[in-house]
């Protein structure tokens, strides 16, 4: 069923790709039927998954390279399938999103069917991802979705020259992350295929390094330990992205089509972060409790230098771009507090973060495409002509700045409070840092929304059924998990205290 859950999109790539030219609609309706059919098979899987239960749940097994002592291992706990989910809500709302942002005649007739197809390759690499229990197998599609993705933002950005440029930086950074951490993938193999170790030959299977982490039986000194554990941490903090190794996310995101963007910031980033907690914290718990002060304070700096960024941009796209930096920050402070309440409230801000950042993102999209400028100075006044487009931007608006009530905030709080227990000072500052998201996202909503309606303004036409389709169920989902978010948290928690918190905590004599 795993494997068939991650098959299904890249059947879909191949046969919007072999669409009849000039048949765009036909690539479109492919690719999204394909995403439709992925999204129905989570659900199977979500509704078959036992939150209780001990270890990974629908394990597929099968011998890869044995030399290597590499496998082909698939299986899923509470965190994965919570991402699982993410991703295949998010992207058939992406592909309708889209659904005009590639056009193409000629001998460019066919960029809608490359457009379409690529989207729905990232999302079956980021399904492996998510799947792999076999570390190899996890590195291969990890840097493997970095192609797609160069495409996309390259290839079809509105600023052609702008986009390259972009896509370069950020093919550039992830590749070195990249690099780092496949040094880092050899080493952990060198380790476990080493004399002494408590494996009869290498592997690279996570549940038995893991099992051997967590006794403090993998055979190595700490200081190749250490440094095992920072080449797969650069990886994924590039990724992530975590302070200072973000610079390449806001021109990505700003020079991309609104689609790509979100599936870049909601669903491809995620990926980083999903990486520390299953491979930093569980393969190298003593490393993971050595370097937390450390990680907890870039962190902290993320947050306060995203949402400063963002109050002084002067771009839509961009002050999006930035607050997720903002938010990131938040993520990775969750994940390195090492405790039960922190490491769940920031698997469940992984989910609740991309759900309410598409909402923005892609509102935000549909009135830059309206209007043909991302430059807030150039609005006033939207929300007479366009108030249902208003109205979702607000509460798109307000669940980014963790109003109560609405998902966000559920998250936020429990790793503002895990945070608090192990680091004051940092939990102290990054819920002073929460004012500042106030303001960025409502002086935004103010200057484009509210004031005197430009003369521009008042021909910019309200959401159309096809835009509302997309919008509602995010916002649905926004306000649902913000007022009822146990049945994800009963998902997240079992899977969070097994993989992350216990083999912590081994590790680390006190708080």
């Amino acid at each position: 069923m795993l494997t068939a859950l991650w098959v299904l999109p890249l059947l879909g790539a191949v046969a919007a790709l072999i669409a009849p030219r000039g048949s765009a609609s036909a690539a479109r309706v492919v690719a999204l039927l394909a995403s439709l059919a992925a999204f129905a098979l989570s659900v199977v899987v979500a509704v078959r998954f036992v939150p209780g239960a001990m270890g990974y749940q629908f394990v597929e097994s099968a011998t890869w390279i044995p030399r290597f002592g590499a496998g082909y291992v698939l299986g899923v706990d509470g965190v994965a399938l919570t991402l699982v989910l993410l991703t295949t809500v998010l992207v058939p709302l992406l592909l309708l999103a889209g659904w005009r942002d590639v056009e193409g005649r000629g001998a460019a007739s066919r960029r809608p069917h490359t457009y379409v197809a690529l989207i729905l390759v990232v999302e079956s690499m980021v399904l492996v991802s998510l799947l792999s229990l076999d570390i190899l197998l996890f590195y291969v599609f990890f840097e493997a979705m970095l192609v797609p993705m160069y495409f996309l933002v390259g290839g079809f950005g509105p600023r052609v020259g702008a986009a390259r440029a972009a896509a370069v930086k950020f093919l550039l950074y992830n590749l070195a992350g990249g690099l780092v951490m496949l040094a880092a993938v050899i080493g952990l193999y060198a380790v476990t295929a080493a004399e002494g170790s408590p494996f009869s030959a290498g592997t690279f299977d996570v549940r038995a390094i893991a099992d051997a982490a967590a006794t403090g039986d993998l055979g190595a000194s700490p200081s190749v330990i250490n440094a095992i554990f920072l080449g797969f941490l650069v990886a994924f903090a590039v990724k992530a992205p975590l302070w200072p190794l973000h610079t390449w996310l806001p021109g990505a995101a700003v020079e991309s089509t609104p689609a790509t963007a979100v599936l870049m910031m909601a669903i491809v980033d995620k990926v980083g972060t999903f990486g520390m907690l299953r491979y930093c914290l569980q393969l190298f718990p003593d490393a993971s409790a050595t370097f937390a002060p450390w990680i907890v304070g870039l962190a902290v700096i993320g947050i306060v230098y995203g949402a400063i960024l963002a109050i002084g941009s002067t771009d839509m796209m961009r002050l999006i771009a930035y607050t997720s930096i903002s938010h990131f920050g938040f993520i990775v402070l969750g994940i390195f507090a090492l405790t039960a309440q922190a490491q769940a409230g920031s698997t469940l801000y992984m989910l609740n973060h991309g759900i309410a950042t598409a909402a923005l993102f892609l509102v935000a999209g549909f009135l830059v495409a309206r209007r043909g400028t991302a430059e807030i100075a150039d609005y006033g006044g939207v929300g007479r002509t366009a108030p249902v487009l208003a109205g979702t931007f607000l509460i798109a608006g307000l669940a980014t700045l963790s109003l109560p009530g609405l998902a966000p905030f559920v998250s936020e709080f429990l790793v503002l409070v895990g945070t608090y227990a192990r680091y004051e000072v940092a939990a102290v500052v990054a819920a002073v840092a929460l004012v500042l998201s106030a303001v960025y996202i409502l002086w935004l909503y103010q200057r484009v929304m509210t004031g005197p309606t430009t003369e521009a303004d008042r021909r910019i036409r309200d959401l159309v059924p096809r835009e509302l389709v997309v919008v509602a169920p995010l916002l649905v989902l926004v306000v649902g998990l913000g007022v009822y978010p146990k049945p994800m948290l009963d998902v997240i928690t079992p899977a969070v205290d097994r993989t992350s918190v216990q083999p912590v905590e081994q590790g680390v004599a006190a708080p």
